[in-house]
């Protein structure tokens, strides 16, 4: 199931060319990931990825170009290839209903006290598990 988010684009986000900045997409992303893994109200503590991730690498497909508009855009995000110490979580944001860009993030949980990647708990699986869904061909 798709995870969905409504993210606020800011007049600062707009480049010289009057557009949303390439770069603005990487803080969209952010946002709706903050909302699923910690603001998502179906998990707590130990049901959700509180114990720290890290960003391991992003990729960012740039479809059309997006105005800003007082209007939000609607960020769909969702988790693949679920490992036992990694995983993806997939983005597609919509303009006006129109997909603008679309990306993924390689996600790795980490134990800070330890400051080295950690494996997936049991329960973390299982949270995740319900954010499962395959991209969009």
């Amino acid at each position: 199931m798709r995870h969905t988010v409504q993210v606020p684009m800011r007049w600062a986000d707009m480049d010289a060319y009057q557009h949303i900045n390439n770069v603005a997409f990487l803080a969209y992303f952010e946002m709706a990931r903050v909302n699923l893994f910690f603001e998502h109200p179906t998990h707590d503590e130990k049901t959700g990825m509180r114990r720290g991730l890290v960003v391991a690498s992003h990729e960012i497909t740039y479809k059309r170009s997006v105005v800003y508009d007082a209007e939000p855009l609607e960020i769909q995000i969702w988790v693949s290839t679920v490992r036992a110490a990694s995983f993806l979580c997939h983005y597609e944001a919509f303009d006006h209903g129109q997909l603008a860009v679309t990306g993924h993030t390689m996600l790795v949980p980490f134990d800070f006290a330890l400051n080295r990647p950690r494996r997936i708990t049991p329960e973390e699986k299982e949270f995740l598990a319900r954010f499962t869904d395959e991209p969009a061909a």
